[in-house]
């Protein structure tokens, strides 16, 4: 008890561990170097120092003085406690002071030390082993003897009374014997544990690299769409720049026009008022002498102005008011944003539709595949097709007539219009008859299918099939091919997209083609792109 409770105070309050390198604060209480250490530059983060334990604060951060006393104490502490308790069993008969034990007699049921084991009987029957405190599981519990053999067909430890009563005729091994072979498979199955071990480390390696090279990926591709965003901003910012600018242009041109043919009639205006006003004058004169005499009434009539060419122009920008030319700038609208999209475009490596086509010579006789090559009818009757070794026989199934040994692509299916259906990717060397041709159904394709109407996707390679989790919630189904990665994913394109599965090969070893298996109705390709 009394070396519990020194142990107790031998403690670091911080790590709850024996001192390391004691030292002590003004307060008096102490730690490890490392600990307080620790502690007292997370306080500096607060500007103030302060001792975990009294919380007595310090002005600044306080000196650390070692404590060679304490930290002697510790190391005669420990060393003590390591010599007693080696295997921390102790002398049966050494009752005042724990001594450790060197032997246990299995007879007597006693641990012994050495002075005790140089008076203990050296007679046969008191076998001595290493210290043990299970002295009780190394007798028979029926006789009380103790265990000298292992029955082989029993797998039980048994004593020599234990020979002619239960196990007569069994095969019967020393102790020694039995324990030696128990270790050699023991041993064999600590070669495999180890060789699963470097295996699963192998494995462990791969994954975190290819987590460190997601992660590396992902931040090139954030920082690729950040930049790629930021020149979208910067060229459609131009753009409308340069539009706004056209159409200032065209207002500011179109108003100088207008101000100047507002102001040409609001002078026609007021000399036509003071026209009207005069010939009121005149009008309402009693003297004919006078009216007869005005020598300016012929001017008074006059009321054309401007030549031709002028009076058309007004004609023209009264009706239509001088309106804006929408085509121009309609026109330079598209065509900044048709330069935008290719700057872009060329920026992503996003490059044209890539057209796949289906290859008629491979279609089975049970397919009718449409004249744009897009669409597969599964059929009843047989279409008048020459027979060929590249056509499927037993399967309706049929290959796309292009094959990609490069890049990444992706296509879409339409399997809106049929209930049984697999779409996915093959190796050209696939068979064309028996089992091993239908998609799926060998190690060259890979692919997802819709069995029966049903609301659920499944993807096979190899003959092994995995259920995936949710439900069909779209009609169309994206396959994306990563070649040079050795990839093939599959999504539901609904809204939003929904990854299925990931294909993943060491490397493809054949170009591959576009695959289609339908069971009825009909399946159309809808899209492909090379990226």
């Amino acid at each position: 008890m009394a070396s519990a409770d020194l142990g107790k105070e031998l403690e670091c309050s911080v790590c709850l561990d024996f001192y390391t390198d004691p030292v002590t604060l003004k307060c008096g209480h102490n730690y490890c170097r490392n600990c307080i250490d620790g502690v007292l530059d997370t306080q500096k983060e607060y500007g103030v120092f302060s001792c975990p334990e009294c919380r007595e604060e310090f002005r600044e951060r306080p000196a650390l003085h070692r404590n060679i006393t304490l930290r002697n104490i510790v190391e005669n502490f420990l060393s003590a406690e390591t010599d007693l308790g080696k295997t921390g069993i102790f002398c049966t008969y050494c009752i005042h002071t724990p001594v450790p034990a060197v032997k246990s007699c299995l007879l007597c049921e006693a641990s012994l030390c050495d002075n005790h084991l140089r008076v203990h009987s050296k007679s046969p029957e008191h076998v001595l082993c290493d210290p043990t405190t299970s002295l009780k599981k190394r007798k028979c519990f029926v006789h009380e003897k103790i265990l000298e053999y292992y029955c082989t067909e029993d797998s039980a430890c048994i004593c020599a009374s234990c020979m002619a009563e239960g196990h007569q005729g069994h095969w019967l091994e020393t102790l020694d014997e039995a324990s030696e072979k128990k270790k050699q498979q023991l041993r064999n199955v600590l070669q495999k544990l180890m060789a699963e071990r470097e295996a699963t480390e192998k494995k462990l390696q791969v994954f975190q690299k290819n987590r460190g090279n997601i992660q590396g990926k992902a931040a090139a591709e954030t920082k690729r769409i950040t930049a790629l965003f930021r020149n979208l901003k910067k060229r459609l910012k131009g753009l409308e720049k340069k539009v706004l600018y056209e159409v200032s242009g065209q207002a500011e041109q179109i108003s100088l026009s207008l101000s100047g043919l507002i102001h040409q009639l609001e002078i026609k205006k007021d000399e036509l008022f003071r026209k009207m006003r005069h010939i009121e004058e005149l009008c309402n004169m009693t003297d004919p002498l006078t009216v007869l005499q005005e020598s300016d009434t012929d001017d008074l009539c006059d009321t054309e102005d401007g030549d031709d060419e002028d009076r058309e122009r007004h004609d023209r920008l009264l009706h239509d008011g001088g309106d804006l030319d929408v085509a121009v700038i309609s026109h330079m609208l598209n065509t900044g944003l048709s330069y935008v999209m290719s700057g872009i475009n060329q920026t992503s490596r996003l490059l044209e539709v890539t057209d796949i086509l289906l290859d008629v010579n491979t279609a089975s006789n049970r397919l009718h595949i449409s004249d744009d090559r897009k669409t597969a009818f599964c059929i009843d009757y047989k279409p008048n097709r020459p027979e060929g070794p590249e056509r499927f026989q037993e399967y309706p199934q049929v290959l796309s007539s292009r094959s990609f040994s490069s890049g990444r692509h992706y296509w879409e299916v339409d399997v809106g219009g049929s209930g049984d259906w697999i779409v996915g990717m093959c190796y050209p060397s696939i068979e064309r008859r028996g089992e091993k041709s239908l998609i799926g159904g060998n190690n060259k394709s890979w692919c997802v299918e819709r069995w029966g109407w049903g609301d659920q996707y499944s993807v096979i390679h190899d003959r092994k099939k995995i259920t995936l989790p949710g439900k069909v919630s779209s009609n169309r189904v994206r396959i994306d091919l990563d070649y040079e990665a050795g990839r093939i994913s599959f999504y539901d394109l609904c809204d939003p997209i929904r990854h299925l599965h990931t294909f993943t090969t060491t490397t493809f070893t054949e170009p591959l083609h576009a695959m289609l298996y339908l069971g009825d109705g009909c399946i159309k390709i809808s899209e492909g792109k090379t990226l």
